[in-house]
């Protein structure tokens, strides 16, 4: 892509189209270049492949990075950005720099763990197979990080840009991010969490802006409004009853609070034994929980709830005790990441106790395409593990209420209670069913005008604000 010209006005879509992972959105403001997350392709092949290519634009050339939340799919590209040349600004909100503290330097580690397991079995089509970045380049990126704190309006240097976060519930320091130019506001929703979460707060309302662009994970579904302990509560105690192990593949940050928090509500009330042992086999979620004293305007828990999502499970701490529990038998319960089941200790314990059919697996999130959780969703009867087709005989369960993310009907409420409609929606973050349902009722429903942008489409924001039609 060309460098920007100081009349430019320009939106291109640079990831999270077609599919919920990867998003990156470039604005073209004021001769300057400002990225919207930075986030990294999953799931796929095809998409991961994305991860490799050159970026569309120069790193070197942006003049800003702004960060919606700490998620993977929405910060975990930044490394490679930096290492590749990026020198300005990463703005974000404190907890966000907080959680990138923990989630990129692990993401790091990993990739360099795949790499070196590629190397020993001789598995990998290059030859050394090479990590994408490196815990040694995530390390370093974080120096570039500035938090700004939730509704407080600053400066993008060098630029008549201003920017703002608001807060999106979702995770700790989760916001949507508002930037305004010459009197046009662009608002990225980031990942809008549920009205009534019953960790993280509210989202904040919808605030006046001119272009909308909405995530859509749910956009095609509603969760049902069956309280989480009923439907947790009896997955844990029949797997126990039968002697089993229950796995819990779940993202480090957010939904391991959640579940660790369901349990321990449980727990309290007597639905499952005080004596079940619960497994929290993350050292990242371990790091993760400890912010929520930390960042109590970001979640609803007490101070009592808070120490309890400590005091409610054990934590596995080292490689070795981690081992351990594939030689233990149940009843337990491991709560581990990653979320849909793609690296982490979690794979070793789906190896473990997947072809046994006393033990479970509980899905608790979102599972993207092409991801073992998804083949798991599915119905599948093995999962490939470290070149293994390892057989699924356990009991596999998708919390139905467990989601962070909006559905539909709390997408359409939020943006509906706008005070003046945005001039253009774009819809991105989500599978292309879900993009297209959620397009098709904001249309019907609140009468807007809808996009749906493919991958690398370029719109023409000085044309929406004139009320003219996009040249793409």
């Amino acid at each position: 892509m060309a460098a920007a010209k100081r009349n430019d006005f320009r939106l291109s879509f640079l990831g999270a189209t077609g599919t919920v992972t990867g998003s990156r959105y470039l604005v073209e403001a004021d001769g300057k270049q400002v990225l919207v997350d930075c986030g990294l392709f999953q799931g796929y092949k095809q998409l991961r492949l994305r991860n490799w290519a050159p970026f569309p634009v120069a790193p070197a050339s942006l003049d800003a990075v702004l960060l919606t939340h700490a998620h993977l799919d929405h910060a975990g590209y930044l490394p490679l950005l930096a290492r590749n040349g990026y020198r300005g600004p990463v703005h974000c909100t404190p907890a966000t720099a907080a959680l990138s503290r923990i989630l990129l330097p692990d993401s790091g580690h990993l990739l360099e763990e795949e790499a070196r397991y590629a190397n020993k079995k001789g598995s990998s089509k290059h030859h050394p197979a090479l990590p994408l970045y490196t815990q040694e380049d995530a390390q370093a990126c974080l120096r570039q990080f500035a938090p700004h704190p939730f509704d407080a309006p600053f400066a993008l240097g060098g630029t008549s840009v201003t920017a703002a976060f608001r807060h999106a519930g979702h995770i700790l320091g989760a916001a949507s991010v508002t930037l305004e130019c010459d009197g046009t506001r662009i608002t990225f929703s980031g990942d809008v969490g549920r009205p009534h979460d019953p960790v993280m707060r509210a989202p904040a309302p919808l605030a006046a802006t001119d272009i909308l662009v909405i995530e859509s994970t749910y956009g095609d579904r509603l969760h049902p409004t069956t309280d989480p302990q009923e439907e947790f509560g009896p997955i844990l105690s029949r797997v126990a009853a039968r002697g089993g192990v229950v796995v819990i593949p779940a993202f480090a940050v957010g939904r391991a609070q959640a579940l660790i928090h369901l349990v321990a509500q449980l727990k309290a009330n007597g639905a499952i034994p005080k004596a079940l042992p619960v497994y929290l086999n993350s050292p990242m979620a371990t790091d993760a929980t400890a912010l929520y004293h930390q960042f109590r305007g970001d979640h609803r828990l007490s101070t009592a709830e808070c120490d309890a999502l400590h005091t409610s499970t054990t934590v596995i701490n080292t490689a070795e005790e981690s081992k351990a529990l594939n030689r233990r038998g149940g009843p337990m319960v491991i709560i581990s990441a990653s979320g849909m089941a793609t690296g982490g200790r979690v794979v070793h314990h789906l190896k473990a106790f997947a072809p046994d059919s006393r033990n479970a697996i509980v899905l608790a999130g979102y599972q993207a395409g092409g991801t073992r959780g998804a083949s798991l969703a599915a119905g599948a009867s093995s999962i490939r593990i470290f070149g293994e087709n390892i057989p699924v005989r356990a009991e596999v369960v998708q919390l139905s209420g467990a989601s962070a993310h909006a559905d539909a009907d709390e997408l359409l409420a939020w943006m509906g209670a706008i005070p003046v409609p945005p001039k253009r929606v774009f819809i991105t973050h989500g599978e292309p069913a879900a993009a297209d349902a959620l397009r098709q009722r904001i249309e019907r429903q609140l009468g807007w005008e809808v996009t749906v942008p493919d991958f690398r489409d370029t719109v023409d924001l000085h044309a929406i604000r004139d009320g003219l039609r996009a040249r793409t």
